[in-house]
C-alpha cells in the first residue's frame, strides 16, 4: 500500500488507538474485543466490541484480502461509501442497507452498523435450499427501487467506479476465455477442464461476449449495486439487508438483473422463480428481457469456467447443460 495509508491490524492496542484518533469511540469507551464477521473475500473487516456496543470497520487495501497476490483498487471502500450516501435520502433503500457512521478517506476505512450474526444467502447453492416468495420479493424489489430512484434524472452525481469495473470486466468477459489462463477446472470438478476447452475455442461466442463486455464498460443511466448475488444478500433478524456495493456504478439494469437471475438458476431454484422475479421487477421498473437473458448467460459461463467459483452442488452433467443453454442464448 502507498506510504500515507495506515494498514490496520487485528491488534487490540493499535485498533483502539486508531479508533480514538478517528473519534469513532466515545471518550470513556474501551475496546473489549474483535472478531471477523462472516466469510468476506475482498476487504479487511472486523466486528469491534466495546463495553457499550459493537460495530463494523472495513478497510480496502490495494490487494484482495483473501488472495493477497491479486491486486485490487485500494479506494473501493470509498465507492461503497458513495453508494450509501447516494441512497441516504430514500427510506426504503436505506432501511435495507447497513448504516454508515463514518468514513476515513485517507485510509479507505468505513465505520458501519453491526448487523448481528446474519448469514449471507450462499447456502442457496446447496441442495434443496430455496428462497421463499417474500425473500424473492424483497431482493428483487430492492434492485428495482434502486434503479428507479437513483438515476441520471434524479441525481447529478456520477459514480463511474472505473477501476473496479475494469477488474470485474477482466474476470467476467476475458479470463474464462483465455486459452491458457492457468486455471485447472478439474481441480473444481473432474472433467470440467475438457468441457471448458470448447468455449475457449468458440470464436462466435467470444465475439458476443466481447460485445457485452463493451456494454458493461459503458456508462449507463441507473445506479447498480454491481455485484448482486447471494453473497451480497444478508439474512438478519430484521429481514434481508443488502451489503458490499463496492462494485457499484451507473450502468444498464439488465446487467444487474441478469446476474441475479443467473445465480437463482445456478442455485437450482424452483421452475418459474426467474419469471416471478422478472414480474416483480417489471411492476416497479422497466427492463429489456432479451438483454437481461444475455447477461444472465455471461454470468453463468464465467462462474462455471472462471476464477470466482461458487460452492455449487450441481454435477458435471448439470453444469454442462447450464453452459450449453448459455451458449445458445448468446449465439
Amino acid at each position: 500500500m502507498s506510504k500515507h495509508v495506515e494498514e490496520l491490524k487485528a491488534d487490540k492496542v493499535s485498533l483502539e488507538s486508531y479508533l480514538k484518533k478517528q473519534d469513532w469511540l466515545q471518550p470513556d469507551e474501551k475496546l473489549t474485543g474483535f472478531e471477523v464477521p462472516g466469510e468476506g473475500n475482498m476487504n479487511f473487516t472486523l466486528r469491534i466490541k466495546t463495553h457499550k456496543r459493537s460495530f463494523i470497520i472495513k478497510q480496502s487495501r490495494d490487494y484482495v484480502e483473501k488472495y493477497p497476490q491479486v491486486a485490487a483498487p485500494a479506494e473501493r471502500a470509498l465507492r461503497e461509501a458513495a453508494f450509501y450516501q447516494l441512497i441516504s435520502g430514500e427510506d426504503k433503500l436505506k432501511k435495507k442497507t447497513p448504516q454508515l457512521f463514518g468514513v476515513d478517506h485517507q485510509n479507505h476505512v468505513l465505520f458501519l452498523e453491526d448487523l448481528g450474526n446474519g448469514v449471507d444467502y450462499t447456502f442457496l447453492y446447496q441442495q434443496d435450499q430455496h428462497l421463499n416468495d417474500n425473500e424473492l420479493e424483497e431482493i428483487t424489489a430492492f434492485a428495482a427501487r434502486l434503479h428507479q430512484s437513483i438515476n441520471v434524472n434524479t441525481t447529478q452525481e456520477k459514480l463511474p467506479n472505473r477501476k473496479m469495473r475494469k477488474l470485474n470486466h477482466e474476470h467476467i468477459f476475458i479470463f474464462p476465455y483465455l486459452e491458457d489462463n492457468g486455471l485447472n477446472l478439474d481441480d473444481v470438478l473432474p472433467g470440467l477442464q475438457e468441457v471448458g476447452e470448447s468455449y475457449k475455442k468458440d470464436s462466435l461466442l467470444k465475439k458476443e461476449v466481447e460485445k457485452l463486455g463493451q456494454r458493461y464498460l459503458k456508462d449507463g443511466n441507473m445506479l447498480l449495486h454491481g455485484d448482486y448475488f447471494p453473497g451480497s444478500w444478508l439474512k438478519t433478524e430484521d429481514g434481508i439487508i443488502i451489503i458490499d456495493p463496492e462494485f457499484c456504478f451507473f450502468g444498464e439494469v439488465e446487467f444487474e438483473i441478469g446476474v441475479m437471475l443467473a445465480h437463482l438458476k445456478m442455485a437450482n431454484q424452483p421452475e418459474g422463480m426467474l419469471e416471478k422475479a422478472l414480474n416483480i421487477y417489471k411492476q416497479i421498473s422497466s427492463i429489456d428481457e432479451a438483454l437481461c437473458q444475455k447477461f444472465m448467460a455471461i454470468e453463468i459461463l464465467r462462474r462455471i469456467l472462471g476464477l470466482a467459483q461458487l460452492p455449487l452442488s450441481s454435477n458435471l452433467e448439470e453444469r454442462k447443460a447450464l453452459l450449453e443453454e448459455s451458449r445458445k442464448i448468446l449465439v
